[in-house]
């Protein structure tokens, strides 16, 4: 199985040609679109969803992810051998919230062999179809990570970690790390940390109610809760939370321990 996530969206022919070059190596892959709905170039955004994807896939599956604003510059093209699966992308963080989530890497390489590429001479604006696509779909057939490019130290690898959450005068303090496209708060703070122990949650100058649907509260309502991401969540019942409440990514949240 091979997943693709870009920043690509639907308008144009981008995904469906990187898929066309998979179909060329490997005619009988099954591929995944985790979303191509990626704001662009928000690195953040697919670092998020990537991280959350991640865990419902088959053992051996090739995760091919293209949000790159620096393609064609000198950052790196890279694959990662981790326990239960592959990672193929551009090393700019991209890959940092599989890598938090207890994933260790058991190999780490650059991609220079041309040979699992496209093209020898790829474009300097679509390493998505030049480069990512098909040595995802070489990796798919069983080619060896090895036999891509030259190994790297995993210490080196681009990193885009949000600040960790944190305990302070019987508060959890962390912050907005995602918004999705109902326009829920998703924070950096895991929902076994505030399971069965949620107070009431700060952001701002704003207190909201903890519960555990979005029914518990009137329609237009806030609430804070724990999404099926796992992660604690601020939002309107019927309404758009980033909107009604303007705040955005990195702002802090704090939640009252019970």
């Amino acid at each position: 199985m091979l997943t693709l996530l870009t920043d690509f969206g639907s308008h144009d022919v981008y995904v469906g040609v990187m898929k066309g070059v998979i179909a060329c190596i490997n005619p009988q892959a099954t591929i995944v679109d985790l979303t191509h709905e990626i704001p662009p170039q928000d690195v953040a955004a697919g670092r998020f969803c990537l991280m959350n994807a991640y865990p419902y896939f088959p053992e051996g599956t090739v995760h091919v992810a293209v949000v790159d604003p620096g393609v064609g510059s000198a950052r790196r093209a890279i694959a990662l051998q981790l326990p239960h699966s592959i990672l193929v992308g551009p090393d700019n963080g991209l890959f940092s919230g599989v890598l938090s989530a207890e994933n260790p890497i058991l190999a780490a390489v650059e991609l220079s062999n041309s040979d699992y590429w496209r093209t020898p001479d790829p474009s300097t604006t679509f390493h998505g179809r030049d480069i990512f696509a098909p040595v995802g779909a070489h990796l798919s057939k069983g080619v060896p990570l090895e036999d891509l490019g030259p190994a790297i130290d995993p210490q080196t690898l681009v990193t885009l970690d949000l600040p960790q959450c944190y305990e302070q005068n019987q508060e959890i303090v962390g912050c907005i790390q995602s918004i999705d496209r109902f326009g829920n708060l998703i924070t950096n703070i895991p929902g076994t940390r505030v399971m069965g122990n949620l107070g009431s949650v700060r952001v701002g100058d704003r207190l909201i109610p903890g519960g555990k649907t979005y029914s518990e509260v009137t329609r237009g309502g806030p609430i804070a809760l724990v999404g099926s991401h796992g992660w604690l969540e601020i939002a309107i019942n019927g309404g758009n939370a980033s909107y009604t409440l303007q705040l955005t990514l990195g702002a802090t949240v704090r939640v009252q321990v019970s």
